[in-house]
């Protein structure tokens, strides 16, 4: 058979076919695909936007936030060694008490723009969008044998619920690690369902390397969604029971890289060429997994206090999270935080596992409702049973799964309403998220007094309209019940989560709402009147952040003030400062630095331009005066610098001023040896008051 070269108009015809093949996937991604409804995906578009401007509007309102990780930020722009081991100062003397993920992406911000507090907040403002889309896109996928306007419609409620939460409209503008930590959790959901059409082990190995990250985000509590994730791969993956099993050894595997190589590049570090790792108690970032940040908040002890109240043993729902049980969700804060739709969210699930029936295992709406179901069981109970530290903005990780039991539930009850089963699940759901957010706002009955009375009679009405649609002549009535009840349930916690964004937050523990909102929690425990939201520090207010209390302190601050009180009415933000200076002393909770104080840290050109107990006090000083300060026991009174390790620091002329902070004791400085410290340093030179602040000149002595 003769052949014959391939004509050059063939080739071009196949370079055109390339080009229309590309523009049709540009295509798809902004308007959708072709049997999708014109107005799905400009809607998911829109919610993106929309999710954006409001996060980002005025995100310099709270100025430098949580001023210790701020600190650290700072830091890392100075010196790639800080950046990589998250050291509070750019001389290196010791870490902060998390591992350094959430640092590393603010850091990169702050050396691209510049440190600012916009280019502090701008990333966790960003992670907000990119977890609405891997919401959106996890469900999406989940819901797609429902049809397209249905799974898209589940998809668009899931995302939009994730904006609507007040913890995330808290922490995604604010430099906690929990906005990363939710990111890459979602990612990995997102990947994992990726993974089940075809039993990818790309896929689950890229959902194990981000909770991998997770960890070097925050620790263990980065994988309470592991149980949920490969429950759901072995058992709705679409390959043989080997290669799930492979998949999911390799998933371990891609995890244990991703978070073990920082742990492991530290742990080979020479000790004494490397910051102190701050939290630990022998200066390993394993102690730090294990103890402090690890089992330590399960159980109690290890810096974490006991007893469910943290170190203040509060009621349930204050800010130390209070009594353990499974109403500490629905309590006080925590219940304000993230427990708006959370009611919706169980009922989504047991119903829609009901609807699902006798499905096959591996059918994707079964999948959804496993691995959001398993995501917030775990997560839930963990937080609700915790016996060490836990503040109610950690609710931020279950808005996820939350969101996405809703959007699933939601959708697949919806698909059922010809069934009983389907009518009044959806009823329920509106029903119960009526009256809930009812009772949410009646904790503020002073904020928009007649929103409360609309929510209910409008979702309750709404619910009604679903059920007495069940009568054939009046079937019209359950579309409508379902919208208008939607819109109803949705506006308590959007208007919670808008009111939050309107409000500066800073100091120890950021709460929801209106500005100046307070009063009696739920369950006996008072919200707490803290910083940020109820009571909080003025837009760019400067207060060092309490991440978590002390180990071996009394739980005061630097100024020994009381940490937090048990009746869920006080926190470290209350606005103290050193106790020998006044409130512009210089270094304390709430007090920015004298300027007094400024200009004699500036001058100075040692390695530390000062040390000071604690590293509350460091990260105000070291933000205020863009120097390096010595935190001296670090925050949770970390066994670091021994006072021989100190004089010799003095005697190298490393230290320039020591600062008292009265008693020696306080936030990090609470041991021993910070007191040995203060009263070596008290012996040996010469006081003086600069800027109503107690300071020795460590280069000359008496």
């Amino acid at each position: 058979m003769t052949t014959y070269p391939i004509p050059v108009t063939d080739r071009r015809d196949r370079a055109h076919s390339g080009a229309q093949t590309r523009r049709r996937a540009v295509a798809r991604l902004f308007l959708g695909e072709r049997e999708d409804a014109r107005w799905l995906r400009p809607a998911f578009w829109a919610l993106l936007v929309v999710t954006a401007v409001v996060y980002l509007w005025n995100l310099s309102e709270s100025g430098y936030a949580n001023s210790f990780y701020a600190a650290a930020v700072q830091a890392g722009t100075k010196s790639w060694e800080a950046f990589f081991f998250g050291s509070l100062d750019s001389s290196n003397f010791i870490t902060v008490d998390k591992p350094p993920a959430s640092l590393w992406v603010m850091v990169l911000s702050a050396r691209l723009f510049g440190f600012s507090s916009f280019s502090l907040l701008l990333p966790q403002a960003l992670m907000a969008v990119g977890s609405v889309a891997l919401v959106w896109g996890t469900v999406r996928r989940t819901l797609t044998r429902l049809g397209s306007t249905t799974a898209n419609v589940g998809a668009l409620l899931a995302g939009f619920v994730v904006a609507a939460t007040p913890a995330a409209a808290l922490m995604f503008r604010f430099d906690n690690p929990d906005a990363l930590l939710v990111l890459l959790m979602t990612a990995g959901a997102y990947c994992t369902v990726r993974a089940l059409p075809t039993g990818s082990w790309r896929w689950i190995a890229l959902a194990g390397v981000a909770l991998g990250f997770a960890f070097l985000t925050k620790m263990l509590q980065g994988l309470l969604v592991l149980p949920a994730f490969g429950l759901v791969y072995l058992i709705a993956a679409r390959t043989t029971w080997p290669r799930r099993i492979v998949g999911l050894l390799i998933a371990a595997g891609s995890l244990v890289v991703a978070a073990g190589w920082w742990v492991v590049a530290v742990w080979l570090w020479p000790a004494d060429s490397r910051p102190y790792i701050g939290g630990s108690t022998n200066n390993t970032v394993l102690d730090l997994v294990f103890g402090y940040n690890g089992l330590g908040r399960i159980f109690g002890g290890s810096g974490n206090g006991g007893g469910g109240g943290g170190m203040t043993g509060g009621t349930a729902g204050s800010s130390f999270g209070g009594s353990t049980g499974l109403d500490r969700l629905f309590s006080s804060e925590m219940g304000l935080e993230i427990s708006w739709l959370l009611p919706a969210a169980l009922i989504a699930l047991v119903l829609g596992l009901v609807v699902v029936g006798r499905r096959t295992i591996g059918d994707p709406v079964r999948a959804g409702l496993v691995l959001w179901g398993g995501w917030l069981i775990v997560t839930g109970l963990v937080f609700s049973y915790m016996s060490g530290t836990i503040h109610p903005y950690y609710t931020v990780a279950l808005t996820p799964a939350i969101a996405g039991l809703v959007g699933t539930g939601g959708a697949l009850l919806w698909n059922a309403r010809n069934r009983m089963t389907g009518r009044l699940g959806l009823a329920g759901m509106i029903g119960i998220t009526a009256f809930w957010g009812w009772c949410l706002l009646n904790e503020n009955p002073t904020w928009l007094p007649w929103l409360r009375w609309v929510v209910l009679a409008g979702g309750l009405l709404s619910a009604v309209a679903i059920v007495v649609g069940s009568v054939p002549s009046l079937r019209k009535l359950v579309a409508v019940g379902v919208l208008a009840g939607t819109l109803f349930g949705l506006t308590g916690t959007t208007a919670y989560a808008l009111a939050t964004t309107t409000v500066a937050h800073s100091g120890s523990i950021p709460s929801v709402g209106p500005s100046g909102s307070s009063g009696g929690g739920m369950g006996g425990g008072g919200m707490p009147g803290g910083t940020g939201g109820p009571g909080g520090t003025p837009p760019g207010g400067t207060s060092g952040e309490m991440p978590e209390p002390p180990s071996g302190s009394s739980g005061e601050m630097p100024g020994g003030t009381q940490e937090g009180s048990g009746d869920g009415t006080g926190d470290a933000g209350s606005g103290t400062s050193l106790p020998t200076g006044d409130a512009t002393g210089g270094g304390g909770e709430g007090a920015s630095t004298s300027s007094a104080l400024q200009k004699l840290l500036e001058a100075t050109d040692t390695k530390w331009a000062a040390a000071v107990n604690g590293s509350q006090s460091a990260a105000q000083l070291e933000l205020d005066t863009d120097t390096a300060v010595m935190a001296i026991g670090g925050w949770s009174s970390d066994p670091t610098p021994t006072l021989a390790e100190f004089k010799a620091s003095v005697a190298d002329g490393k230290i320039a001023y020591y600062i008292a902070s009265g008693n020696g004791g306080g936030m990090g400085g609470g041991s021993s040896t910070a007191s040995a410290i203060q009263e070596w340093v008290a012996a040996n030179y010469e006081s003086t008051t600069v800027g109503g602040q107690t300071v020795y000149d460590l280069t000359s002595g008496k």
